[in-house]
């Protein structure tokens, strides 16, 4: 039995697992289109870049310098850059990890086993959850407040919790469908053992070649996802003590 159990932890990793660390934390939201970036909190927009070179903070327009300007438009360059590239990372990252788990359970448990509803409920919390946070649509888009401390997957600690939850009830069907592994005679039980043996090794090697790549993918998109967050906290740092207007708006914080 304990191989049953070795080989449960090690498909169950991949979907948890943070490779990288970037810790981001974006204090306010980002509305982006094609030519306007505007960071708010809720429903107040606190400041807003027009045509990469116009900056408009608390309602009123900022004279800038030419520095300053250059700033902005590195500013917005960035931020229409690395925005959007973060929203699709988001929702790749999180239906990679839903995907691995909801085949593991079907592919182990079946869909006829009484938890499977309660893990498909707690996925679907998932996925709105994500969706509501990153939302995209045609050239627009938008990225809500929270933390983002695990760039592999692009979650935040609620939308984790979430995830652990479905796995862990995901869990609990596959443990109860192998407690009734030990019904029957010894014969029988071996025999049930070695077949579900068989399914785990076979799940592992769907997701070796199915899940991996798509995970190794996604982990080189976040080490240049944490490149450029940096970045952009640099330059949002640089306006912000030229700015004295934006001081009170640290958008982006990087580090512990």
């Amino acid at each position: 039995m304990l191989r049953v159990f070795t080989i449960l932890s090690c498909l169950f990793s991949a979907t948890v697992s943070a490779a990288l660390d970037c810790n981001v934390d974006l204090k306010y939201g980002f509305i982006i289109d094609h030519n306007r970036i505007r960071v708010v909190d809720g429903h107040i927009t606190r400041y807003q870049i027009n045509d990469f070179n116009q900056l408009i903070v608390g309602g009123h327009w900022i004279t800038l310098s030419e520095k300053q300007r250059e700033d902005v438009r590195a500013l917005a360059e960035s931020v229409h850059e690395v925005m959007p590239q973060m929203t699709l990372m988001a929702v790749d990252g999180v239906k990679l990890a839903v995907d691995t788990v909801q085949q593991v359970y079907i592919g182990l448990v079946g869909t006829d086993h009484k938890s499977y509803e309660k893990l498909t409920s707690a996925l679907e919390r998932v996925k709105k959850k994500v969706d509501k946070k990153f939302i995209h649509s045609g050239d627009n888009y938008y990225v809500g407040p929270g933390s983002l401390e695990n760039v592999d997957e692009l979650v935040d600690q609620q939308l984790e919790e979430e995830i652990e939850q479905a796995i862990d009830t995901s869990l609990g069907g596959i443990l109860s469908a192998i407690a009734g592994l030990t019904s029957g005679s010894d014969a029988d039980m071996e025999r049930r053992v070695n077949e579900l043996y068989e399914r785990l090794e076979l799940m592992g090697a769907h997701i070796e070649r199915n899940i991996e790549p798509r995970t190794g993918s996604l982990r080189k998109k976040a080490q240049w996802f944490c490149e450029r967050i940096e970045s952009l906290n640099d330059i949002e740092e640089r306006l912000r003590e030229s700015i004295p207007q934006l001081q009170p708006y640290d958008a982006i914080v990087v580090g512990p």
